[in-house]
This record gives structure tokens, C-alpha cells and sequence, in this order.
């Protein structure tokens, strides 16, 4: 990978982790050392993630983290709504048995709340891959990484949720996949999202970092 990609990812990576805040500001010559980089490759970089909508550049004072859109989380939650059965109606028309049978280590979990975000992305990444279209699932990905931003912000309001409930939902669809219903399973992704939906809006609108409006 070539360095400026690689300086990229890494502040990308950092911002959907929220390692960089919505809100935080952000300078060249700080984000060099923090990568031991030139400038260049960051400049490069964060031009890249003005034009995702994920920074915006301030002439003359750098860059500040893109706060929260309540307007563009909906979005994100409905594009992936609408991506996401697609990808495991895919699966299941056309995956292996093996390929179904490799989801089955998504059928437990423990740890604390990090680490079910880190599970819930793997699981998630795991269906948009088993759909076996490599540009639905390379937007789905795309669309849970940011989900995993949504999730962090509103962190306040996941930690009081039992996530046996959810990972019940994660094995249910699996269930459903691996039976090759694939009405049983769209239903069960459909209403997970849904919920996701329900949950995580109402804790973005109580956090001072989000926006009514783009």
C-alpha cells in the first residue's frame, strides 16, 4: 500500500473510531508527527475525507472533524437498510455451505462493550463478504465502519443494552441463512436495522456533537 494511502486509512480509521471526536481540530503538522510522516501525505489524506464529508478544511487554521448529522445518520441507516438484505439475499442465493457454515463463529460473544462493537462490525463485514459481489459489499463495509462512529457517539445509550438480545438477532439470521429462507432472513436483518435505527438516533440527538441539519 503506498504511504499516502496507508496515512489515509490511519486517520480514517481514527475518526470512525472516534479517536478524533466530531468537533476536534485538527493541524497538518500535529497529525506528521502523530504518523512520523511529511505533511504531504496527510494534506493528501484529509482532501480525500473532505470530499467523504468527514472533515472540513478551515483556510489558514486546518481541519476540524465533521460533527454528527442527524439528517445524514438517517441516511446512512437507510442506505444500509436497503444494502443489507440485498447482501444476504446474495448469500444465501449463492454462498457456500461452507461459506454459511464460517458464520457460526458469530454465535456467541463476551467482553465489554469495545469489544461487541469490534464483533458487531466483524459479523456484519462477515455477511457483506458472504454475499460473494464485491462492490455491494465493499459499500456495505464502508456503511459500517461509519455506523461504528454512530454507535460510539451514542455510547451512553447503548451501554445499558443487553447485547444477548442482539447477538439472539445475529443468531436467528444466521439460523435463516444457513436454512436458505431467504424471505426468514430478510425480515430478521430488516428489523435489526430498524432497531438499530430506534436506538441509536434518540442518543444522537441528546449529544452535543450532533446537528439537526447537512
Amino acid at each position: 500500500m503506498l504511504l499516502r494511502d496507508n496515512i489515509y486509512e490511519n486517520i480514517r480509521s481514527d475518526i470512525l473510531s472516534c479517536h478524533f471526536a466530531p468537533g476536534d481540530e485538527m493541524r497538518e503538522q500535529d497529525l506528521a508527527e502523530r504518523y512520523a510522516v511529511s505533511r504531504q501525505p496527510v494534506r493528501d489524506a484529509l482532501l480525500r475525507l473532505e470530499r467523504e464529508h468527514l472533515v472540513t478544511v478551515h483556510p489558514r487554521q486546518g481541519y476540524r472533524v465533521n460533527p454528527i448529522s442527524l439528517s445524514d445518520a438517517r441516511d446512512l441507516l437507510r442506505f444500509r437498510l436497503a444494502l443489507e438484505p440485498a447482501c444476504v439475499t446474495e448469500a444465501i442465493e449463492g454462498a457456500s455451505d461452507s461459506v454459511l457454515k464460517s458464520l457460526d463463529e458469530f454465535r456467541r460473544f463476551s467482553g465489554n462493550h469495545e469489544n461487541f462493537i469490534a464483533y458487531n462490525r466483524a459479523f456484519h463485514t462477515a455477511l457483506a463478504h458472504a454475499s460473494g459481489n464485491r462492490r455491494m459489499a465493499a459499500a456495505l463495509c464502508d456503511l459500517i465502519g461509519q455506523a461504528d462512529r454512530l454507535v460510539r457517539v451514542s455510547v451512553s445509550n447503548l451501554r445499558g443494552h443487553d447485547p444477548a438480545k442482539l447477538v439472539a438477532e445475529h443468531v436467528a439470521l444466521i439460523e435463516a441463512m444457513q436454512r436458505r429462507e431467504t424471505r426468514s432472513a430478510a425480515r430478521i436483518i430488516k428489523a435489526h436495522i430498524v432497531a438499530t435505527e430506534k436506538r441509536v438516533l434518540p442518543a444522537l440527538r441528546r449529544n452535543a456533537v450532533i446537528i439537526e441539519e447537512r
